[in-house]
């Protein structure tokens, strides 16, 4: 099954759909994490069923928007993505995931959409991130200066990146810099938590490795009235890329959209 062309322009150059399933019930739109492109998340449409169709979102700067300048702050992002993506997202209910990076795009475009068109994904399925409130996201914004080689040795270790690809010079500086960018547009981005007021109703489902650092999920319970649940797979940040944990994601997201009054 091959890449359908999607027919405007901006859609195709936005959203990696491998699986075409025009029929399904609901769709799920995945974000990448920091520095990563839409190949991993794309494959993910083979594994579910017919009920549902997976879109996986690509950002400026990767893969076939190389040339393309990267984003430059999250609004930029998020208002480029509502635009490409809001007749689908009137069409049909959708979900998103967002592992990392891509738990941050997603919160922060489910919000927008949310208060311009009154839109709300049925369920947010949010990886190995801070709620955005919280003081361990606040962190994560204060971190500056970072060396290369440390930019390299944290792509080492958490893995999701073939070490052929980091040997080779040229690939290795267009990930760094892919990184940097990304980090720099999770910058931009803040989220105040208002007395008594919940932005969000829609149930979320947080998962994280195990051996990963540890996040504040809680917290990720401030921002909807919906149902929120944890859960702690075996593996490091990039346990999503384990064969076991990504049959136990496929399952979960499944039952979890299925159960969703569609």
């Amino acid at each position: 099954q091959c890449d359908v062309l999607l027919f405007s322009s901006g859609m195709e150059k936005v959203v990696s759909c491998l699986y075409k399933r025009p029929n399904a019930l609901c769709r799920l739109i995945c974000f990448p994490w920091a520095g990563g492109g839409t190949a991993k998340l794309a494959q993910w449409g083979r594994l579910f069923s017919s009920s549902i169709e997976v879109y996986s979102v690509r950002l400026p700067g990767r893969e076939t928007r190389f040339k393309e300048p990267f984003a430059k702050d999250m609004m930029t992002v998020v208002n480029e993505i509502a635009s490409v993506l809001l007749e689908d997202l009137q069409e049909k209910p959708f979900a998103f995931f967002g592992h990392s990076f891509g738990s941050y795009i997603s919160f922060a475009l489910a919000l927008h959409l949310k208060e311009k068109y009154g839109l709300e994904p049925i369920h947010l399925f949010i990886s190995g991130a801070h709620a955005p409130h919280s003081e361990g996201f606040l962190l994560i914004k204060r971190v500056h200066d970072i060396e290369d080689e440390d930019i390299v040795a944290h792509l080492k270790i958490l893995g999701g990146t073939p070490s052929e690809l980091l040997q080779n010079e040229d690939i290795r500086n267009h990930l760094i810099l892919t990184f940097r960018e990304d980090l720099r547009v999770l910058q931009t981005f803040s989220f105040e938590k208002a007395d008594r007021n919940i932005p969000l109703s829609c149930d979320i489902t947080c998962f994280d490795g195990s051996e990963d650092i540890e996040h504040d999920l809680e917290a990720w319970d401030d921002i909807t009235s919906g149902d929120i649940s944890i859960y702690k797979l075996p593996g490091g940040h990039f346990y999503l890329l384990e064969p076991s944990n990504e049959i136990f994601l496929m399952k979960h997201i499944t039952r979890c959209i299925e159960n969703s009054d569609l």
